[in-house]
């Protein structure tokens, strides 16, 4: 008989209100211990319910009373979206092609290495044991070519956050790319000073209420331009023609999460240091950014991972490590639905930008910005190819500038890549996270963020406690664990943040 699951367990599907905490195990034991379901298929079941809580709430099952209790929430405006972790558990949608078809992948089984790459960690004090096995496993994938640490590195799904992997370069890992396809940070720097917070703070704060929609499922209708939509790659895949209206609808959007949109003040170092970053040294207004592909992004991801694990089958551990070959008719489709995503991610930026500095009738000094979550085709020092699959981690190469951000009261950086190899040209995409967001939904309170903010001099609209500033690493610290692989050129210190509403009444990104 299988041993009964832990609440842990349960929480790594969604964020589960405390009080239905027991009726979840509850049901949860009673599928495993009486009606023998093994784990895996009763955590099927209710990341199925979570889902879809009004299908499962209107029919005779095992879970109705669960999900009854789920839908009432959603009908309040209370969503339980599923995490990352949950959304693996999710039957496979079915596949594009038959295996038998020409050009496609067949299904093919691989074990592991016997002896893992070695691999570069920074900072490893601050990297939990968590991400240093879930990147053991990945340097030992068979196609696995070299591997990288980065010190906000945290444990996610399949590579961890802060993980860098290079493998052959035929081969793409969906899952070592990440949902959040094309994550991107993006920096407006504008020809104002910092005065103009103190003297115009209604004004700033009015062109983020205006001008940005966050949330799950978040719409625009007025856009500033549209022209990324009428790129040909739009057309090229049945999954990608499917998304596309709906990518056109949150086309200049947020998500929900660590996604924001703020305001605050740069600090640009002296003009030996901001060589190739055309700002004379002093401060300046700037606007700051992070958001991805949003629903796109979200569905391709879940569409090619599930179809990447149906066509290479690993070792359990390493289950979500599966891949795509680019020879094949599906890589291709998820090469250029990725890279697409990347497109539209950077367009939902200037979006963003643009609205807001029309609303200023200002004109940015310098627009900075870069990708995370993403996969590129790069050499590595010693001139073999590769593809790089950075999830949570921001390319550094040699002279390539780049944003690390803090959190929503500490500064983050404008920073130049040093090409360091050993990190395979790559820096960390922020302070990473010291506890989940669960946990820190279940630990921190009200009161403890107001103080935060207040000691801090921060307004927050919107945003909740699972992204106070305590759920985070310390930047500095992260900052100084990576001096060899990056060069600093300016501080960001957020002054007002915006971001996703607490209780969001939007419906689920799928």
């Amino acid at each position: 008989m299988e041993t009964p699951l832990t609440l842990e367990e349960i929480l790594m599907l969604a964020p589960i209100p405390a009080n239905l905490h027991a009726p979840f195990l509850r049901v949860a034991n009673g599928l495993v211990q009486r009606a023998n379901y093994p784990k895996e298929k009763a955590l099927g079941l209710l990341a199925q319910m979570l889902q879809n809580p009004k299908k499962y709430a209107f029919s005779k099952n095992k879970v109705t009373n669960l999900a009854r209790a789920i839908y009432d929430l959603h009908k309040q405006g209370t969503t339980v979206p599923l995490s990352e972790a949950g959304a693996a558990y999710l039957p496979p949608e079915p596949l594009p092609y038959v295996s038998q078809a020409e050009g496609s992948q067949a299904t093919r089984t691989f074990d592991l290495r016997v002896e893992q790459l070695p691999y570069a960690i920074f900072g490893r004090e601050h990297i939990e044991d968590g991400a240093l096995k879930q990147m053991e496993t990945a340097v030992s994938l068979p196609i696995s070519v070299a591997g990288a640490l980065m010190p906000d590195a945290h444990q996610g799904y399949g590579l961890p956050i802060g993980g860098v992997l290079a493998t052959e370069p035929h081969t793409i890992i969906p899952y070592a790319v990440g949902v959040d396809i094309a994550c991107r940070m993006c920096l407006s720097i504008f020809d104002l000073s910092p005065d103009f917070l103190k003297r115009e703070p209604h004004l700033l704060q009015k062109t983020l209420l205006e001008h940005t929609k966050f949330g799950i499922g978040g719409e625009i209708r007025d856009k500033f331009d549209e022209d990324v939509m009428d790129l040909p790659d739009w057309q090229a895949t049945k999954v990608i023609r499917g998304l596309k209206d709906k990518a056109y609808r949150q086309l200049g959007t947020s998500g929900t999460g660590n996604h924001f949109v703020e305001w605050g003040i740069v600090d640009v170092y002296s003009a030996e240091a901001t060589d190739g970053f055309d700002l004379a040294p002093g401060q300046y207004l700037a606007l700051l950014s992070h958001s991805g592909s949003r629903g796109f992004g979200g569905n391709v991801a879940n569409y090619y991972s599930k179809l990447a694990m149906q066509k290479t089958k690993l070792p359990k551990q390493a289950a979500h490590l599966a891949w795509l070959d680019l020879h094949t008719e599906e890589g291709q489709e998820y090469w250029i639905a990725m890279n697409l995503a990347g497109e539209y991610a950077s367009a939902n930026h200037h979006e963003i930008h643009n609205k807001i500095a029309r609303a200023l009738r200002e004109k940015p000094l310098v627009m900075i910005e870069n990708h995370h979550n993403f996969a590129w085709k790069e050499q590595l020092a010693d001139g073999r190819e590769v593809m790089v699959h950075r999830k949570g981690a921001t390319p550094a190469g040699q002279g390539v500038l780049g944003i690390i951000p803090g959190s929503m009261t500490r500064p983050g950086f404008v920073v130049r890549g040093r090409g360091h190899a050993a990190a395979i040209q790559s820096a960390s995409h922020g302070a990473g996270r010291l506890m989940s967001r669960t946990q820190a939904l279940n630990s921190i309170t009200q009161s403890q963020l107001k103080k935060a903010l207040l000691e801090a001099d921060i307004q927050l609209i919107g945003g909740d406690l699972d992204e106070a500033p305590m759920v985070y690493k310390d930047i500095e610290t992260v900052i100084g664990a990576q001096r060899e692989l990056v060069d600093i050129l300016a501080k960001f210190t957020p002054k007002i943040v915006r971001m996703a509403d607490a209780n969001r009444k939007e419906g689920r990104e799928d």
